[in-house]
Protein backbone atom coordinates (compact mmCIF):
# COMPACT_ATOMS: atom_id res chain seq x y z
CA UNK A 1 0.00 0.00 0.00
CA UNK A 2 1.59 3.39 -0.75
CA UNK A 3 1.46 5.82 1.86
CA UNK A 4 0.09 9.74 1.82
CA UNK A 5 2.61 12.45 1.52
CA UNK A 6 4.53 12.68 5.02
CA UNK A 7 4.52 15.68 6.91
CA UNK A 8 7.44 18.03 6.49
CA UNK A 9 8.38 17.37 10.09
CA UNK A 10 8.20 13.79 9.34
CA UNK A 11 11.35 14.54 6.92
CA UNK A 12 13.02 16.71 8.84
CA UNK A 13 13.25 14.48 11.97
CA UNK A 14 15.76 12.18 10.38
CA UNK A 15 17.37 14.32 7.74
CA UNK A 16 21.03 14.05 7.50
CA UNK A 17 23.22 15.84 5.08
CA UNK A 18 26.38 14.37 4.06
CA UNK A 19 29.37 15.87 1.48
CA UNK A 20 31.26 12.54 0.31
CA UNK A 21 34.58 13.20 -1.67
CA UNK A 22 35.73 12.01 -4.87
CA UNK A 23 38.43 9.58 -5.53
CA UNK A 24 37.77 10.88 -9.41
CA UNK A 25 36.96 14.23 -10.33
CA UNK A 26 33.37 12.89 -12.20
CA UNK A 27 30.61 15.88 -13.74
CA UNK A 28 32.92 18.70 -13.00
CA UNK A 29 32.47 18.02 -9.14
CA UNK A 30 35.05 17.08 -6.40
CA UNK A 31 32.68 16.13 -3.19
CA UNK A 32 29.07 14.72 -3.72
CA UNK A 33 26.69 15.87 -1.47
CA UNK A 34 23.23 14.09 -0.47
CA UNK A 35 20.56 14.02 2.41
CA UNK A 36 19.51 10.86 3.76
CA UNK A 37 16.16 10.06 5.67
CA UNK A 38 14.89 7.63 7.57
CA UNK A 39 11.64 6.36 6.54
CA UNK A 40 8.87 3.26 8.45
CA UNK A 41 10.70 1.14 5.62
CA UNK A 42 14.15 2.21 5.77
CA UNK A 43 16.58 4.97 4.92
CA UNK A 44 16.44 6.59 1.79
CA UNK A 45 17.91 9.35 0.16
CA UNK A 46 17.16 12.92 -1.50
CA UNK A 47 20.38 14.08 -3.86
CA UNK A 48 19.41 15.74 -7.20
CA UNK A 49 22.21 17.62 -8.46
CA UNK A 50 22.52 21.11 -7.03
CA UNK A 51 21.97 22.88 -10.42
CA UNK A 52 18.71 21.11 -10.96
CA UNK A 53 15.45 23.57 -10.15
CA UNK A 54 12.76 22.52 -7.89
CA UNK A 55 10.72 21.58 -10.32
CA UNK A 56 12.90 18.80 -11.56
CA UNK A 57 14.39 18.03 -7.92
CA UNK A 58 11.12 17.63 -6.43
CA UNK A 59 10.89 14.12 -8.83
CA UNK A 60 13.82 13.02 -7.07
CA UNK A 61 12.45 13.45 -3.67
CA UNK A 62 9.19 11.73 -4.64
CA UNK A 63 11.35 9.09 -5.49
CA UNK A 64 12.87 8.89 -1.60
CA UNK A 65 9.86 8.95 -0.04
CA UNK A 66 8.43 6.24 -2.02
CA UNK A 67 11.02 3.88 -1.14
CA UNK A 68 11.38 5.44 2.89
CA UNK A 69 8.06 5.18 3.48
CA UNK A 70 6.75 2.20 1.29
CA UNK A 71 7.29 -1.31 0.44
CA UNK A 72 8.91 -1.84 -3.26
CA UNK A 73 7.83 -4.44 -6.17
CA UNK A 74 8.80 -8.01 -5.35
CA UNK A 75 12.61 -8.65 -6.83
CA UNK A 76 12.90 -11.23 -9.55
CA UNK A 77 16.80 -11.32 -8.95
CA UNK A 78 18.98 -11.28 -5.69
CA UNK A 79 21.78 -9.80 -7.25
CA UNK A 80 22.34 -7.20 -10.20
CA UNK A 81 25.50 -7.61 -12.74
CA UNK A 82 26.99 -3.84 -13.17
CA UNK A 83 29.36 -1.54 -15.66
CA UNK A 84 32.48 0.11 -14.29
CA UNK A 85 32.61 3.89 -15.38
CA UNK A 86 35.84 5.59 -16.08
CA UNK A 87 35.51 9.30 -16.33
CA UNK A 88 37.11 11.73 -18.90
CA UNK A 89 40.01 10.57 -17.38
CA UNK A 90 43.44 10.83 -19.38
CA UNK A 91 44.38 7.46 -21.18
CA UNK A 92 47.14 6.48 -18.58
CA UNK A 93 44.73 7.00 -15.85
CA UNK A 94 42.29 4.21 -17.27
CA UNK A 95 43.54 1.37 -15.86
CA UNK A 96 43.43 2.72 -12.42
CA UNK A 97 39.83 3.68 -12.57
CA UNK A 98 38.82 0.16 -13.73
CA UNK A 99 40.82 -1.27 -11.04
CA UNK A 100 38.22 0.32 -8.60
CA UNK A 101 35.31 -1.90 -10.16
CA UNK A 102 35.75 -5.59 -9.07
CA UNK A 103 34.86 -8.27 -11.69
CA UNK A 104 32.88 -5.93 -13.83
CA UNK A 105 33.43 -7.09 -17.76
CA UNK A 106 31.79 -4.09 -18.93
CA UNK A 107 32.48 -0.48 -19.22
CA UNK A 108 30.72 3.23 -19.91
CA UNK A 109 33.05 5.87 -20.62
CA UNK A 110 32.71 8.96 -20.44
CA UNK A 111 33.47 11.17 -23.51
CA UNK A 112 32.46 14.93 -25.01
CA UNK A 113 33.74 16.21 -21.82
CA UNK A 114 33.71 20.34 -22.24
CA UNK A 115 37.81 21.71 -22.94
CA UNK A 116 38.92 17.89 -24.37
CA UNK A 117 39.30 16.84 -28.20
CA UNK A 118 37.86 13.48 -30.11
CA UNK A 119 41.45 12.33 -30.05
CA UNK A 120 41.42 12.05 -26.29
CA UNK A 121 37.92 10.56 -26.31
CA UNK A 122 39.70 7.57 -28.88
CA UNK A 123 42.16 7.32 -26.22
CA UNK A 124 40.61 6.92 -22.98
CA UNK A 125 38.26 4.20 -25.56
CA UNK A 126 41.10 2.71 -26.92
CA UNK A 127 42.89 2.28 -22.90
CA UNK A 128 39.38 0.91 -21.81
CA UNK A 129 39.14 -1.71 -24.61
CA UNK A 130 42.96 -2.82 -24.31
CA UNK A 131 42.33 -2.97 -20.50
CA UNK A 132 38.79 -4.69 -21.12
CA UNK A 133 40.25 -7.86 -23.60
CA UNK A 134 38.17 -8.38 -26.59
CA UNK A 135 35.53 -10.50 -24.53
CA UNK A 136 34.84 -7.46 -22.30
CA UNK A 137 31.71 -4.86 -23.26
CA UNK A 138 32.60 -1.07 -23.77
CA UNK A 139 29.97 1.63 -24.12
CA UNK A 140 30.04 5.53 -24.71
CA UNK A 141 28.14 8.43 -22.89
CA UNK A 142 28.61 11.73 -23.89
CA UNK A 143 25.60 13.04 -22.19
CA UNK A 144 24.20 14.96 -25.11
CA UNK A 145 27.18 17.22 -25.98
CA UNK A 146 27.49 16.40 -29.47
CA UNK A 147 25.40 17.41 -32.74
CA UNK A 148 24.38 15.01 -35.43
CA UNK A 149 27.47 15.57 -37.18
CA UNK A 150 29.84 15.47 -34.47
CA UNK A 151 28.63 12.27 -33.09
CA UNK A 152 28.14 10.60 -36.65
CA UNK A 153 32.28 11.27 -36.85
CA UNK A 154 32.86 10.64 -33.03
CA UNK A 155 30.81 7.15 -33.53
CA UNK A 156 32.80 6.09 -36.77
CA UNK A 157 36.11 7.22 -35.05
CA UNK A 158 35.53 4.41 -32.37
CA UNK A 159 33.80 2.12 -33.85
CA UNK A 160 37.08 0.09 -33.97
CA UNK A 161 36.32 -0.53 -30.25
CA UNK A 162 32.98 -2.73 -30.88
CA UNK A 163 30.94 -0.25 -29.09
CA UNK A 164 28.32 -2.02 -27.27
CA UNK A 165 26.00 0.94 -27.38
CA UNK A 166 26.53 4.76 -27.57
CA UNK A 167 24.36 6.84 -24.59
CA UNK A 168 22.71 10.48 -25.21
CA UNK A 169 24.91 11.34 -28.32
CA UNK A 170 22.91 14.09 -28.99
CA UNK A 171 20.36 16.36 -26.56
CA UNK A 172 17.29 15.70 -28.71
CA UNK A 173 15.02 13.41 -29.90
CA UNK A 174 15.20 14.53 -33.57
CA UNK A 175 18.93 14.45 -33.46
CA UNK A 176 19.01 11.13 -31.99
CA UNK A 177 16.70 9.42 -34.72
CA UNK A 178 18.52 11.40 -37.19
CA UNK A 179 21.70 10.00 -35.73
CA UNK A 180 19.81 6.57 -35.31
CA UNK A 181 19.29 6.27 -39.22
CA UNK A 182 22.78 7.61 -40.16
CA UNK A 183 24.78 4.59 -38.38
CA UNK A 184 21.98 1.91 -38.68
CA UNK A 185 24.46 -0.04 -40.81
CA UNK A 186 27.28 -0.42 -37.98
CA UNK A 187 25.22 -2.05 -35.74
CA UNK A 188 25.39 0.36 -32.79
CA UNK A 189 23.04 0.40 -30.38
CA UNK A 190 21.71 4.04 -29.35
CA UNK A 191 20.54 4.16 -25.61
CA UNK A 192 18.63 7.66 -24.70
CA UNK A 193 19.44 8.58 -20.46
CA UNK A 194 18.20 12.49 -20.59
CA UNK A 195 16.12 12.31 -23.13
CA UNK A 196 14.44 9.90 -20.70
CA UNK A 197 15.03 11.74 -17.00
CA UNK A 198 15.18 15.13 -18.06
CA UNK A 199 12.14 15.58 -20.39
CA UNK A 200 8.20 16.41 -20.36
CA UNK A 201 7.12 13.27 -21.97
CA UNK A 202 9.76 10.52 -21.29
CA UNK A 203 8.55 8.14 -24.00
CA UNK A 204 8.85 10.44 -26.66
CA UNK A 205 11.93 8.93 -27.29
CA UNK A 206 10.49 5.71 -27.86
CA UNK A 207 7.41 6.60 -30.04
CA UNK A 208 9.84 7.90 -32.59
CA UNK A 209 12.17 5.22 -32.70
CA UNK A 210 15.14 7.42 -31.68
CA UNK A 211 16.53 4.64 -29.13
CA UNK A 212 17.14 1.03 -28.89
CA UNK A 213 17.78 1.17 -24.88
CA UNK A 214 16.34 3.14 -22.23
CA UNK A 215 19.02 4.43 -19.51
CA UNK A 216 16.52 4.94 -16.17
CA UNK A 217 17.32 6.44 -13.15
CA UNK A 218 15.15 5.69 -10.19
CA UNK A 219 15.46 8.84 -8.13
CA UNK A 220 15.03 11.34 -11.68
CA UNK A 221 12.22 9.03 -12.59
CA UNK A 222 10.01 9.67 -9.55
CA UNK A 223 10.71 6.03 -7.83
CA UNK A 224 11.16 2.58 -8.43
CA UNK A 225 7.49 1.97 -9.58
CA UNK A 226 7.46 4.71 -11.76
CA UNK A 227 10.52 3.83 -13.65
CA UNK A 228 8.69 0.31 -13.86
CA UNK A 229 5.55 1.17 -15.63
CA UNK A 230 7.79 3.76 -17.55
CA UNK A 231 9.71 1.19 -19.09
CA UNK A 232 6.85 -1.35 -19.88
CA UNK A 233 4.96 1.37 -21.52
CA UNK A 234 8.21 1.90 -23.44
CA UNK A 235 8.65 -1.63 -24.87
CA UNK A 236 12.37 -1.38 -24.83
CA UNK A 237 15.16 -3.06 -23.27
CA UNK A 238 16.51 -1.17 -19.69
CA UNK A 239 19.68 -0.52 -17.94
CA UNK A 240 19.26 1.11 -14.74
CA UNK A 241 21.94 3.13 -13.83
CA UNK A 242 22.93 5.79 -11.32
CA UNK A 243 22.97 9.55 -10.11
CA UNK A 244 26.25 9.21 -8.58
CA UNK A 245 24.45 8.46 -5.12
CA UNK A 246 25.94 7.46 -1.96
CA UNK A 247 25.53 3.43 -1.03
CA UNK A 248 21.75 4.37 0.22
CA UNK A 249 20.55 5.84 -2.89
CA UNK A 250 22.23 3.11 -5.24
CA UNK A 251 20.11 0.41 -3.01
CA UNK A 252 17.32 2.08 -4.69
CA UNK A 253 18.53 1.74 -8.04
CA UNK A 254 19.16 -1.72 -7.37
CA UNK A 255 15.60 -2.67 -6.56
CA UNK A 256 14.83 -1.32 -9.70
CA UNK A 257 17.04 -3.25 -11.58
CA UNK A 258 15.86 -6.46 -9.34
CA UNK A 259 12.37 -5.97 -9.99
CA UNK A 260 12.88 -5.83 -14.22
CA UNK A 261 11.14 -8.61 -15.84
CA UNK A 262 14.41 -8.73 -18.30
CA UNK A 263 17.79 -7.10 -17.55
CA UNK A 264 19.86 -7.37 -20.81
CA UNK A 265 22.34 -5.40 -20.05
CA UNK A 266 24.57 -4.76 -17.26
CA UNK A 267 23.92 -1.87 -15.49
CA UNK A 268 25.42 1.49 -14.00
CA UNK A 269 25.32 0.92 -10.54
CA UNK A 270 28.56 0.57 -9.43
CA UNK A 271 29.03 4.36 -8.41
CA UNK A 272 30.18 3.95 -5.00
CA UNK A 273 33.67 2.83 -6.34
CA UNK A 274 34.31 6.47 -7.56
CA UNK A 275 33.55 7.78 -4.07
CA UNK A 276 36.54 8.28 -1.30
CA UNK A 277 34.10 8.07 1.35
CA UNK A 278 30.27 6.49 1.71
CA UNK A 279 27.91 6.49 4.07
CA UNK A 280 27.87 2.72 4.72
CA UNK A 281 29.71 0.03 5.96
CA UNK A 282 31.14 -2.04 3.91
CA UNK A 283 30.14 0.29 0.90
CA UNK A 284 28.00 -0.46 -1.85
CA UNK A 285 30.64 -1.79 -4.53
CA UNK A 286 31.36 -4.59 -6.86
CA UNK A 287 32.31 -7.82 -6.03
CA UNK A 288 32.82 -9.69 -8.79
CA UNK A 289 30.94 -7.79 -10.70
CA UNK A 290 27.88 -7.58 -9.49
CA UNK A 291 25.84 -6.09 -6.31
CA UNK A 292 23.21 -7.62 -4.17
CA UNK A 293 19.84 -6.96 -3.77
CA UNK A 294 18.50 -5.05 -0.46
CA UNK A 295 18.17 -1.77 1.38
CA UNK A 296 21.08 -0.02 2.86
CA UNK A 297 21.35 1.33 6.08
CA UNK A 298 24.22 3.92 7.20
CA UNK A 299 26.48 3.71 9.54
CA UNK A 300 26.35 6.21 12.35
CA UNK A 301 29.94 7.26 12.64
CA UNK A 302 30.22 7.80 8.67
CA UNK A 303 27.03 10.35 8.97
CA UNK A 304 28.84 12.15 12.02
CA UNK A 305 32.52 11.87 9.76
CA UNK A 306 30.99 13.07 6.48
CA UNK A 307 28.48 15.69 7.88
CA UNK A 308 27.78 18.43 5.61
CA UNK A 309 29.17 22.22 6.84
CA UNK A 310 26.56 24.05 8.67
CA UNK A 311 25.81 26.17 5.77
CA UNK A 312 25.43 23.49 2.75
CA UNK A 313 22.96 21.83 5.63
CA UNK A 314 20.89 24.66 5.86
CA UNK A 315 20.84 24.63 2.09
CA UNK A 316 19.87 20.98 1.59
CA UNK A 317 16.99 21.66 4.23
CA UNK A 318 15.87 24.72 2.48
CA UNK A 319 15.79 22.95 -0.53
CA UNK A 320 13.96 19.67 0.78
CA UNK A 321 10.98 22.15 2.38
CA UNK A 322 10.47 23.85 -0.93
CA UNK A 323 10.44 20.41 -2.32
CA UNK A 324 8.28 19.20 -0.02
CA UNK A 325 5.59 22.35 -0.72
CA UNK A 326 5.65 21.16 -4.24
CA UNK A 327 4.70 17.65 -3.58
CA UNK A 328 1.96 18.97 -1.04
CA UNK A 329 0.47 20.83 -3.93
CA UNK A 330 0.42 18.64 -6.54
CA UNK A 331 -1.16 16.53 -4.36
CA UNK A 332 -4.39 18.38 -2.88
Amino acid sequence: MVTALPSLDDLLATARVVALPLATRFRGIDVREALLLEGPAGWTEFSPFTEYDDREASAWLAAAIDYGWNPQPTPVRDEVPVNATVPAVDAASVPGVLARFDGCRTAKVKVAQAGQRLADDVARVRAVREAMGPEGRVRIDANAAWNVDEAEHAVRSMEEFDLEYVEQPCATVEELAELRRRIARLGIPIAADESVRKAEDPLAVARAGAADVLVVKAQPLGGVRRALEMVAEAGLPAVVSSALETSVGLAMGTNLAAALPELPYDCGLGTASLLAADVASPPLRPRDGVLPVGRVAPDPAMLDEFAASADRRSWWIDRLTRCHGLLAESAR
